[in-house]
């Protein structure tokens, strides 16, 4: 299955937890996102990133957990993130980590994409359920 909606979300900085040498910054950040359309839910996680001191490259991990309505079915998942950006070259994954549906959503497996678009955040997820 495949579907596609809108997303909003809010980062804020948490404490560091370790300092960048060299020109790195290392950070720390919630992630708190509100999916719209047959992804209807709300998630929470956290998110650790490093900036270089070239404009445009940087990584990204994060871990958030997904709450609602996946077309009519209720429940929960994680989504794991693992982003690069290389002078302005993005590559992002985002997968269901497995085994984390609960819920109507047990045995969920799949990718997310994600892109910008005029400062609108937009999801596409590909996705299978067990029968």
């Amino acid at each position: 299955m495949q579907i596609s909606g809108t997303f909003d979300v809010t980062l804020q900085p948490l404490d560091t937890i370790a300092q960048g040498k060299d020109g790195v910054s290392l950070g720390r950040m919630s992630i708190d996102k509100t999916f719209h359309g047959d992804l209807s839910a709300t998630s929470q996680g956290e998110m650790l990133s490093a900036m270089t001191p070239t404009q445009g490259s940087a990584g990204y991990v994060a871990i958030e957990q997904v709450c609602g309505t996946l077309m009519g079915k209720s429940g929960s998942f994680v989504l794991q993130h693992y982003g690069q950006m290389a002078q302005g070259n993005d590559r992002l994954i985002l997968e269901v980590v497995p085994d984390s549906g609960r819920g109507e959503l047990a045995g969920l497996s799949g990718e997310m994409t994600i892109h910008i678009e005029a400062g609108q955040h937009h999801y596409r997820f590909d996705f299978q359920l067990p029968e």
